[in-house]
């Protein structure tokens, strides 16, 4: 079913070049763990069990010394992928601070997104805690933001949740703008949501401007309960893109304390058996898709970030099929309150 590598397999040490991709063709190297801030750049997400990550202070300055130890230990673990967006509460600036702390980190590859703007005002009771607007304007603003808190380090930038539904994939001024930062080194990616994550990425995937392609990159759900997209993933990397699964944990679910990885679901018992949590299992299993670029941990503790990694060193074969209809999927996903 899967076991750990032995001695005389070949190990995926965190620090080797078999632990490297790159982002897309010809894309800069990155690691195939990357960490992402969306737990942590803000008080109130949808995590599983978040009042037990996070515990009771969750003041700008206690979540910002947490971002920066995530970090600490991310890039001591050679991780080199780091993924923020404007609506991350102050996830861009926490990050742009430690780079800057820090000095020698050259090597770190930041992708962010536009598109949602944070309206929660820290405060945990907001009735809303992002807004989302993928106009022209929008892009122009938060691009503008965003590049003065991350300066070069921001490689790639995506439209935060496409869908073909938001129309952003037929306003003119607005991928000619996309195309112009992009003719500048920038790239360009999207990130997907919905049942009909498929549909968009191979909408994305005929989109060109002037006849070139846009896009070079999607980040996109895939975990074992919702893998629906992986034969539109495939398709993307086939032709050249980056493919970085968000939410490889269901947003918790498939850990020891969610739904479908606690000790009495199918995952669970496989963890039992073998040593190994549910979610390095979760995370191995899709770094083991080929078309895989990165696999973003979105750990909010420096210990769960330490069991995300252990996924470089398991190798899987057959895993319980856990996976769910994507509409009821997606609905259930919908309905989780921001704690």
């Amino acid at each position: 079913m899967f076991h750990m590598r032995k001695e005389d397999e070949p190990l995926v040490h965190r620090d080797s070049s078999h632990d490297r991709a790159t982002l897309g063709r010809d894309g800069p190297p990155v690691s195939r763990i990357g960490l992402g801030l969306a737990a942590i750049g803000r008080p109130a997400y949808i995590t599983t069990n978040r009042d037990a990550d996070l515990g009771g202070d969750r003041s700008l300055g206690a979540l910002q010394e947490r971002t920066w130890q995530l970090l600490d230990a991310a890039y001591a673990d050679g991780v080199r992928y780091v993924d923020v967006a404007r609506s991350y509460g102050l996830a861009e600036a926490f990050l742009g601070e430690w780079i800057g702390s820090r000095g020698e980190v050259d090597d770190l590859v930041v992708g962010s997104k536009w598109g949602y703007t944070y309206v929660g005002n820290w405060d945990l009771t907001a009735p809303v805690q992002e807004v989302k607007d993928l106009s022209l304007a929008t892009f122009e603003r938060q691009f503008n933001e965003t590049r003065a808190l991350l300066g070069d380090h921001l490689r790639l930038y995506q439209v935060h949740s496409l869908t073909i539904e938001s129309g952003a994939l037929d306003d003119v001024p607005l991928l000619a703008e996309l195309a112009r930062r992009r003719a500048e080194g920038l790239r360009i990616g999207i990130t997907t949501t919905g049942p009909r994550q498929a549909d968009t990425i191979r909408r994305a995937l005929d989109t060109r401007v002037d006849g070139v392609p846009l896009f070079s990159s999607v980040q996109a759900t895939w975990n074992l309960v919702e893998p629906s997209a992986g034969p539109a993933l495939s398709e993307a990397s086939a032709a050249g893109w980056a493919v970085i699964v968000k939410e490889a944990l269901a947003n918790g679910r498939l850990t020891r304390v969610g739904d479908a990885g606690s000790a009495d679901t199918p995952l669970g018992r496989v963890a039992a058996v073998s040593g190994v949590e549910p979610d390095a299992l979760a995370i191995a299993a899709a770094l083991a898709q080929p078309w895989v670029s990165v696999v973003l941990s979105g750990a909010a503790s420096v210990e769960q970030l330490t069991s995300n990694l252990v996924a470089l060193d398991v190798v899987v074969g057959d895993l319980p099929d856990l996976a769910e209809p994507s509409e009821r999927y997606w609905a259930a996903r919908s309905a989780r309150p921001w704690t």
